[in-house]
This record gives C-alpha cells, sequence and structure tokens, in this order.
C-alpha cells in the first residue's frame, strides 16, 4: 500500500458499531475482492471490497473476515483469515500479510490461515444460529461477475441449509453513511492530493493540448503523493465532450476558446474526493461563459446551505430544481411557457440539467446510504449541479464534497480548490 498504516483503533470501533446490531447467536462473513483476470495471465490492479477493509482495514486479496459476538470463546468473536506467504510468493510477489502485521493493522489478535477457514467455521456454525450474508444492495450497482462474495454465499447455503440468513448490507449502509472524524480526515487528505492536482493543471493548460496530457499531469500529481491514483474512470471534456455526462475516452485536442469539463479525483487509503471544475482552454471565459458558470455556481452554494441533519434527499433535489430553474430563466434557456407545460416527472430545468445534484461520498464515490433516511450530521456529500448546452457547444458542471455539521452550513472538504472565476483566470495567466 502507498499511503501511510491507518490506526486500527477506526476498525475497532467499526467492528464494535456492527456487531451491537447484529442478532444473538449470529456470525457475520466478509471476503476480499478477486483478483479480476484480463487475458492470458494478465489481470486488473487488485482493488479490495470496502466492506471488509471498513471493518479489519486488510488491504490485501483472499482475506475473510469472521465477526461471532456470542462466541463461546474469547478468541473466536473476531477471526482473520489469510492467505499464508511463502518463500517463493516472498521472492515472486512480495511477502504477504503475517499473522503480527495482520494484528498491527487490524486490532485482531485472531488470525488462522486461509486453509483452515472450513474447519474454524465447522465449530462455530455449531454454536450459532445465524449467518449474515454481505450481498451488494447499492442503488447504484450492476452486477454481471460473479464475486467472490457471492461463491461463498452458494457455498454456504448448501454445506449448512438449516441456519437462518440475515444480511449484513442494511447495517452497513447505515454505519458507513455516518463517517468518523478519522474517516473524514482521509477524505480530507485524498481532498488535498486533488487540489495538488488541479493547482498543477491550470499552469499546464493551454490551446491544443490533448485530454490525456491533462490526464498524465493529474496521474503523476496523485501518485507522486501517496494516492494509488483516480478515484474514479477520469473525465475529461472539451467542449462539446463535456455534454456527454460519463465521457471518458479523454482523447480530443482542447481548442482556443473551448471549456475543459474536469470531473477528476484522487483516492487516498481506498477513500475516494470527488472534484468537478470547468476551466477555459484560453485561460479565459467568454461572457455567456461567464454567465453560465456564475448560474452554476450560484446553485451549488444555495444547495449545500440545503445539506443539513433532517433533510430529506428527494426533497432537497426537488428545491435544488427550482433554483436551477429561475437560473436556467435568467440565462433565456427557459422561458415562461417552458416552466408552466412542463411535465411534473421530468420538469423543464432537466433539458439543460438531467443528473442528481448530491450523492453520498466515502469509500465508495458513490458511497453507501439509504437515500429515504434524512440526512445525519457527520455525512459526506457531493454538491455537484451543472449546466449542459450542445447547441453552444458547452456544459458547466462545479462539485464539491462536504460533510455535514450538527449545526449551520456544511464543511466543504474543497473550501481551498480554485472555484471563482477570477481566481481560475488569474492562476491560469500567472
Amino acid at each position: 500500500m502507498k499511503y501511510h498504516q491507518i490506526s486500527n483503533s477506526l476498525f475497532i470501533k467499526n467492528r464494535k458499531k456492527f456487531t451491537a446490531q447484529m442478532k444473538p447467536k449470529s456470525v457475520a462473513i466478509f471476503n476480499s475482492n478477486d483478483v479480476y483476470p484480463v487475458s492470458a495471465d494478465s489481470t486488473l490492479p487488485f482493488a479490495q471490497h470496502r466492506d471488509i477493509f471498513y471493518l479489519s482495514g486488510i488491504d490485501q486479496e483472499e482475506s475473510i473476515l469472521l465477526l461471532f459476538p456470542d462466541a463461546p470463546y474469547e478468541h473466536q468473536k473476531e477471526i482473520l483469515f489469510l492467505k499464508e506467504t511463502s518463500e517463493l510468493i516472498a521472492i515472486w510477489e512480495g511477502e504477504k500479510l503475517t499473522k503480527k502485521r495482520a494484528f498491527e493493522i487490524s486490532g485482531i489478535k485472531t488470525v488462522h490461515w486461509l486453509q483452515d477457514f472450513e474447519k474454524v467455521l465447522a465449530e462455530l456454525m455449531s454454536y450459532s444460529e445465524i449467518i449474515y450474508i454481505n450481498t451488494n444492495e447499492h442503488y447504484r450497482a450492476t452486477i454481471e461477475t460473479e464475486t467472490r462474495e457471492a461463491r461463498f454465499v452458494k457455498w454456504w447455503k448448501e454445506k449448512y441449509p438449516a441456519h437462518q440468513v440475515a444480511k449484513s448490507n442494511p447495517i452497513l449502509q447505515r454505519l458507513r453513511s455516518v463517517k468518523e472524524s478519522e474517516e473524514i480526515d482521509l477524505i480530507q487528505h485524498a481532498c488535498n492530493i486533488t487540489e495538488k492536482g488541479f493547482r498543477r493543471l491550470l499552469e499546464f493548460v493551454k490551446p491544443n493540448v490533448m485530454e490525456y496530457e491533462i490526464e498524465a499531469e493529474l496521474i503523476h500529481e496523485f501518485i507522486r503523493n501517496r494516492s494509488k491514483g483516480f478515484a474514479y474512470t477520469p473525465i475529461i471534456a472539451s467542449g462539446n465532450n463535456a455534454n456527454v455526462l460519463h465521457y471518458i475516452e479523454n482523447n480530443q485536442q482542447c481548442k482556443a476558446g473551448d471549456l475543459i469539463l474536469l470531473d477528476v479525483a484522487a483516492e487516498y487509503g481506498n477513500y475516494s474526493s470527488d472534484l468537478t471544475r470547468t476551466i477555459p482552454v484560453s485561460g479565459r471565459y467568454s461572457d455567456r461563459q461567464k454567465a453560465v458558470y456564475n448560474a452554476v455556481l450560484r446553485v451549488k452554494n444555495e444547495a449545500t446551505k440545503m445539506l443539513t441533519p433532517g433533510t430529506n434527499w428527494k426533497q432537497y433535489h426537488a428545491e435544488v430544481g427550482k433554483i436551477m430553474t429561475s437560473e436556467l430563466l435568467g440565462l433565456g434557456l427557459l422561458d415562461k411557457a417552458d416552466v408552466q407545460n412542463e411535465n411534473p416527472e421530468w420538469p423543464a430545468y432537466k433539458k439543460y440539467f438531467m443528473h442528481g445534484t448530491s450523492h453520498h461520498m466515502g469509500l465508495d464515490t458513490h458511497d453507501y446510504g439509504i437515500l429515504t433516511e434524512p440526512m445525519q450530521a457527520n455525512m459526506v456529500f457531493t454538491v455537484e449541479p451543472g449546466i449542459y448546452i450542445p447547441a453552444e457547444g458547452f456544459g458547466i458542471r462545479i462539485e464539491d464534497d462536504v460533510v455535514i455539521q450538527e449545526k449551520g452550513e456544511p464543511f466543504n472538504l474543497m473550501k481551498n480548490i480554485p472555484i471563482e472565476i477570477e481566481e481560475i483566470e488569474s492562476l491560469m495567466n500567472s
């Protein structure tokens, strides 16, 4: 891992919160992600399953976490199973976690090698009545590949059909959505790395630069600051490319007079940041670009103020829609007839702003959180309104990450990243 070791006190707290909500005589099991094949002997870089990381800090493939708070013996309450290292593995891949190192990272005293999992589980199942399985129930999830977790569920159901089933995911959705102070610090660190990358770009961008050259500048800055890289696939969309919401080709030339929509951010310690800025290729915005930019910025600022404890996610987006409608009227993109005759299911403003304003953020860029439940203090949200005008050849989106406070406006984790037109132009022309 490139990041500095995270204190195991965070993972100890997370496990206590989870086990406090487990039913009596129940076992919960969490698996690492697979190392996914590409072709021949090629694989994708390993990315740890966020749930086992959240509960243990273990960032290694072929790992299993077992929690059994009602186990008859203390050493059975928390158990890690790890791939046993060997001299051959140490030569070819580097040594895997030792039992001592795993304890230092996780705070879990009982560590077994993975080959002992079935034997240990068989004993524990004889003491338990319920097993918590960890299915992916995120509202954005689309899963076509059978995961290690899914294979385990199949195996377990066949092996232990008499046990009752419970779900880990609803517990984790609530726990992970409210951040501990250590987690907010990690997200802030990711935001700080993102800031360094963005400031680097403001000095680098000039007419005729390629989108992929901008991507290269970012990944250079991110990795040199101990990030693994992008928190998500970067969007570097110049000109009309910005009107494709998930444009990721990043292969076009940036032309004088155009804008570049940059939806790019670093991760740190598996925690995400999520930034969008829209900057002028030539270092100056046109009057029309300024007008639209400032309209988006006003919507972002007003939307941010609404992110307070008790806010309903659906109602929040409806209120943001009203503010956006007013701005679009002011820009001449909508008229009163458009609004009076709009379809309530698809309001008039959606022609120019068709996505949501905010989502949870944390270990995943689109993090866990139950959208039907009120917002709480220490939840982290993006705020990212946009206006997209294909007929005029540009789109503008602005995005920051904020932490909901007990009282008052949210704390902006990206408050130091340039956002005002005057500052962006000044830095690009210095």
